[in-house]
């Protein structure tokens, strides 16, 4: 039997390390990404949900990296002031700032490990615990914004970006983008005097996809922009509040249930190992490195500059979006992130045309506050998100037959569709579900990310809809069909409907 289940692990280990990775359960190839992460308390939280869908995406590498909240200094006592006004308010001349360490990454990960023989339970897609510890790396830690040395983490981002794979590679910036930059840096300064450089220039700028949460050193501004001016950036300056500390103020009240004690009390207590890491409000557990903790006690927890919390209330995950975006439930987004998803909506720079970005252009409107809401493009699908979360915790310890599985929904009739003024239009979905639950499905216009600005009258019964459209009005529409089990977690999944009335 031992010889057996090691040769299960081998195949699985080497299934997880091809470059070329597809899933066994939709045959599709998975994005691939890199997290760089400066290991404040909400990056180890939004981690421990990364590792979670680490079956939906292929991991390529955990990098360490500063940012202007956080870094380890150089070990000499060198002082340092931040570029970044509000940090050089707040904290002036400093040494070091705010260091969790290194060590954090390694132990989430080997959590993960002990997880890891349950997880495969529900999906044999979830990479072993050594190939993710094969792909971490340390990058450029000592100061805010240091990008004047290679370093192992800044060299492994390189050689990814230069090899033979051409496909999309998604460079999460969860702290700084300084060990980003001085990969580029390398392969600028190794190519740029070469016959090379205009080939190698434009594969970097093909395949690599920056996905930032804010602007945390300077390096993006300094160097990047300037001198990789066609890289495309994913940039969330205010959607990703809704999963931050200031959740509170970001999201609807009729909403805060799903991030509040009762609710996450049930995702992070009594799941494994990796969960027991989580942190919360009021857990009794101090985060590393903070020079003030205001988190684990309850009596902080009760009044602090984020507002006032419950024990176990949600803290803050402001870089799941990131990661989110990458997990393909149906709605499309990876083909064009303005559309939106799970990591939000961005829109293209009129300006920029390698830039997408909320703002004022990814306003939603907020049905609970009857106003357009800068976050409601991340907010709207907290429901949904937060419950997969919930059912993905009881794979940490329960088997197949005693867990929920997101539904399945295929199109049967075309996603896309050009129709004439006047016309009706039927779409159809098939749904089924793993664990035999029974199935919600309803159709709505995501009104936001269309074109189309008539009063299209939407009729759906079961799994079919029909569009009945005026005889004077042009532009598309985006309708999503929206189908969720009645699992102990319900789990949604969606199909989307893009109609071109012209």
């Amino acid at each position: 039997m031992t010889k057996i289940l090691s040769l299960l692990g081998l195949g699985l280990f080497l299934m997880a390390c091809s470059p070329t990775e597809e899933t066994e359960e939709n045959n599709v190839a998975k994005p691939r990404t890199i997290v760089t992460t400066d290991g404040e308390l909400d990056d180890v939280n939004s981690f421990i949900r990364m590792l979670l869908y680490a079956n939906e995406y292929q991991v390529e590498g955990l990098i360490i990296s500063s940012s202007q909240w956080h870094y380890k200094g150089d070990g000499k006592g060198t002082p340092f002031t931040s570029e970044m006004e509000t940090t050089k308010r707040i904290y002036g001349e400093r040494t070091e700032l705010r260091w969790p360490g290194e060590q954090w990454i390694y132990d989430l990960v080997d959590a993960y490990g002990e997880v890891y023989p349950n997880l495969i339970k529900h999906s044999k897609d979830y990479p072993t615990h050594q190939y993710l510890r094969d792909r971490i790396r340390i990058g450029n830690i000592d100061f805010e914004g240091e990008m004047e040395k290679d370093t192992p983490g800044s060299d492994f981002i390189k050689e990814k970006l230069l090899d033979d794979d051409d496909s999309p590679l998604y460079l999460q910036v969860w702290g700084g983008t300084n060990t980003i930059a001085r990969a580029l840096k390398s392969i600028q300064d190794q190519y740029q005097d070469t016959p090379e450089w205009k080939e190698v220039y434009d594969k970097v700028c093909h395949k690599a996809i920056i996905y930032a949460i804010l602007d945390q050193d300077a390096t993006y501004k300094k160097y990047i922009e300037p001198n990789w001016p066609d890289i495309k950036v994913y940039y969330n300056s205010n959607q990703f509040w809704s999963f931050a500390y200031f959740w509170k103020r970001a999201v609807p009240k009729e909403l805060h249930p799903y991030m509040e004690g009762e609710f996450m009390d049930e995702i992070i207590n009594n799941h494994g190992p990796l969960l027991a890491k989580y942190y919360s409000y009021g857990d009794g557990n101090p985060p590393q490195g903070e020079i003030e903790d205001i988190y684990s006690s309850m009596e902080k927890a009760k009044d602090n500059q984020w507002g006032s919390f419950g024990q176990y209330d949600f803290i803050s995950e402001g870089d799941s979006p990131a990661f989110l975006h990458l997990v393909d439930v149906g709605l499309q987004n990876l083909e064009n992130p303005a559309i939106g998803g799970w990591g939000g909506r961005l829109v293209q720079s009129a300006t920029r045309p390698s830039r997408w970005e909320d703002g004022d252009a990814a306003t939603d409107f907020n049905p609970y506050t009857d106003t357009l809401d800068k976050a409601y493009a991340q907010t709207r699908w907290i429901p949904a998100i937060q419950n997969d979360f919930a059912a993905r915790a009881d794979w940490c310890i329960s088997d197949f037959e005693n867990a929920n599985h997101s539904p399945v929904v295929k199109a049967t009739t075309p996603n896309n569709v050009t129709a004439k003024p006047g016309e009706t239009v039927t779409m159809e979905i098939s749904a089924s579900d793993p664990d035999g639950d029974e199935l919600k499905t309803s159709f709505w216009i995501y009104n936001e990310v269309g074109t189309y600005r008539g009063e299209a009258m939407l009729i759906s019964e079961g799994t079919k809809a029909t569009l009945t459209l005026p005889v004077d009005e042009t532009g598309s529409l985006h309708i999503i069909s929206e189908v969720t089990d009645n699992g102990i977690h319900p789990m949604t999944r969606y199909q989307r409907f893009v109609i071109d009335v012209k």
